[in-house]
């Protein structure tokens, strides 16, 4: 019998009670997500109804926000999970995270959005749900479900480009508030009653420390990937909205009509680069290409603003790099970390990436205010060179 027709080992398969661990904890992670997601494709235009909000310092600042406090909150929430249970931590967060949510729609004025923004941001539970994971998958598999929440990370980024246009259209900002706190009362209830109980894997967690992580080389590129990964896409969205409604003529409610077909098309192209990279296990070449092309396109873009089509063109190249890159790192932060400490470097990794969201939306409102779109596309192709530079050192793992 040949290699390729023999059955697959039962070990290699998830059993019922991983496959539903995982399926509920992704939709949980994909849920959150969205949540903080829906503001980011719309808020620079969309914020101009507020007080406050024609200043694009204030709304990059109230953009980023939540990714500050969540930085902060990351690592400390998910040693409590570590202590009094992944549960209670999750439900504690979202209840936060509603709050927020609820101040923000009831607020016309910007720098109160930034407020509720804040307490979203404390309620940072991604290394918990990514611990609990770990904890409902054996290590032969947890590549695979650790790699369901990183798809998911890319489909709820999908979705918020369609749905955030709709609501502020239908529902104004308020609108689009209340359906995140709606979002968040959801997972409230996937937290609360559809992850199944699973014993914790206590020495997974917590017979590490911070040395381990940050003296793991291939961590730290990952999570100044991350960092410069989420850096990139707010600091995007500081000037994509006004881009193409001075291009096309779109307004807030109309830019779902670009933003469908681009992300389409983008997940069109990205399947091959996907099966390509795990039939091959290329992930070290489909890493560097993907930060390549992020440079290319960022680096192309301010030749491109006189054209609409030119630059949706970009955004489609743009969004297939970022899907890959979204998808596939944190799959490599659970092949790279020793099982000593991968639930404390899925945490690391996580603040790296709320440190990119704050620092983008920061940034990207400061270089849009002194420069225009042109000025942030040149920071962030820099930005990707770097990057580039520190992942040809990454060390694939197997």
């Amino acid at each position: 019998m040949s290699a390729s027709s023999r059955p697959r080992s039962p070990a290699l398969r998830l059993t019922p009670l991983e496959r539903r661990s995982s399926i509920a904890l992704a939709t949980l992670f994909a849920a959150r997500m969205l949540g903080l997601f829906l503001l980011t494709p719309i808020f620079a235009v969309a914020a101009r109804t507020l007080v406050g909000g024609d200043d694009p310092a204030r709304v990059g600042l109230a953009l980023g926000a939540y990714g500050l406090t969540q930085a902060i909150m990351q690592i400390p929430l998910g040693m409590a999970s570590d202590r009094y249970g992944r549960r209670p931590v999750i439900v504690f967060g979202m209840l936060l995270f509603v709050a927020g949510g609820v101040i923000c729609a009831l607020t016309n004025d910007v720098d109160w959005v930034t407020a509720g923004r804040i307490v979203q941001g404390l309620g940072a539970v991604s290394a918990a749900i990514t611990a609990w994971i770990a904890d409902a998958t054996r290590p032969e598999v947890r590549t695979r479900a650790m790699a369901m929440v990183g798809g998911s990370i890319g489909i709820s980024f999908a979705l918020s480009l369609v749905l955030s246009p709709l609501l502020v259209g239908e529902f104004g900002l308020s609108g689009l508030f209340w359906a995140i706190s709606l979002l968040g009362f959801a997972c409230l209830l996937i937290a609360m009653f559809f992850v199944p109980d699973v014993p914790r894997s206590e020495a997974d967690i917590v017979q590490a420390t911070a040395r381990d992580v940050l003296g793991h080389r291939d961590l730290l590129r990952l999570n100044f990937g991350v960092f410069c990964l989420h850096f990139i896409l707010m600091s995007l969205f500081m000037v994509a909205p006004g881009l193409l409604g001075r291009l096309g003529g779109y307004d807030s409610a109309s830019l779902w009509q670009v933003y469908l077909p681009v992300i389409l098309a983008s997940f069109v192209l990205m399947v091959p680069a996907v099966f390509y990279t795990e039939t091959r296990k290329a992930h070290k070449p489909a890493l560097e290409w993907a930060v390549l092309g992020l440079a290319v396109v960022l680096g192309a873009l301010p030749w491109l603003t006189d054209s609409f089509w030119l630059v949706v063109s970009a955004f489609v190249a743009f969004f297939v790099a970022f899907n890959i890159l979204e998808a596939l790192q944190p799959s490599l932060v659970s092949r790279v970390a020793p099982p000593a400490y991968k639930g404390l470097a899925l945490g690391f990794y996580n603040t790296a990436q709320s440190l990119g969201v704050f620092a983008g939306g920061v940034l990207g409102g400061l270089l849009a205010r002194g420069g225009g779109p042109s000025m942030v596309f040149w920071a962030g192709a820099m930005l990707a060179a770097v990057w580039l530079y520190t992942a040809r050192g990454f060390k694939d793992a197997r």
